[in-house]
């Protein structure tokens, strides 16, 4: 608890510094529509075999650097639906030491997972989370960055009580750019990324096969992950973006085994 209470106070504390930045702005955003082969979030293979549909819409707030953004994911075919989920966050984003080297891109926020399906005391979680990220400090565009995670039920009631704990995310992305596809593009950009994830202590068998009240993960690094994407633009703020992931399992109280999986990512910002 006190943990969650210091990260609580240095979400307030940055965020409150957005209101004396804001400038006249309108209200901006991008919806999502996207298709994954497979579900992997946070190294737990979600729904089984089965791939997920997910839309959402993330809304900036007047370019005060806060932003909020509600989403839904649900599988493809049936079995799961237990685990369809409407994510909901609350977030500030800013640079600090904008001019330097160690230039420090941060995002700090609230997440709510509700699961439709049922009651709110029974699944529901909440999470709060802060990324920093390097765009400088490293030569020929390579940016590190670093996510800490709390994850904690909703209730005291809940029949996943024991999923609570810890993620610490080490990333690292390169934009790569190739030269172009076609004749009309003069470049086209690969973003790679890889992250090494320690969990300490979130999940249980809940989120790795569906078995409420089984074991916890253990307290280790968990996996690895490598992917790469890249944009295509349809038409005027509309975009195309495929990915290909995969992730190798190091925990086996996390997921059993490696995984590969496709993204087809459909994009509009107004």
């Amino acid at each position: 608890m006190k943990e969650k209470t210091i990260l609580l106070s240095i979400v307030v504390l940055l965020s409150t510094a957005g209101f004396t930045q804001a400038q006249e702005a309108e209200l901006s955003g991008t919806f999502e529509m996207k298709y994954l082969s497979e579900h992997i979030w946070r190294g737990f293979h979600l729904y089984g075999s089965q791939g997920a549909f997910q839309t959402s819409l993330d809304l900036d707030l007047y370019g005060t650097g806060f932003g909020f953004s509600i989403g839904w994911s649900r599988p493809v075919g049936s079995g799961a639906e237990n685990l369809e989920w409407i994510p909901i966050t609350l977030y500030y984003k800013s640079t600090m030491f904008e001019a330097e080297s160690h230039a420090t891109d941060y995002q700090i926020g609230w997440r709510y997972y509700n699961f439709p399906d049922s009651s709110y005391t029974d699944f529901d979680m909440q999470e709060m989370f802060a990324s920093l990220s390097w765009p400088n400090i490293l030569p020929a565009g390579i940016v590190p960055s670093y996510t800490i995670v709390v994850v904690w039920p909703s209730s005291s009631a809940s029949l996943v009580s024991e999923t609570g704990g810890w993620l610490h995310i080490l990333g690292i992305d390169y934009a790569w750019a190739m030269q172009g596809l076609t004749d009309e593009m003069s470049e086209q950009v690969l973003n790679l990324h890889a992250e090494l994830v320690y969990n300490d202590g979130f999940g249980s068998s809940f989120l790795r096969d569906g078995v409420v009240g089984g074991p916890r993960v253990d307290h280790d690094w968990s996996h690895f992950v490598i992917g790469a994407s890249t944009d295509f633009e349809i038409a005027e703020n509309l975009t195309f973006t495929p990915g290909l992931y995969h992730q190798l399992s190091m925990e086996d109280s996390v997921d059993e085994g490696s995984e590969t999986w496709v993204t087809l990512s459909m994009k509009y910002k107004f």
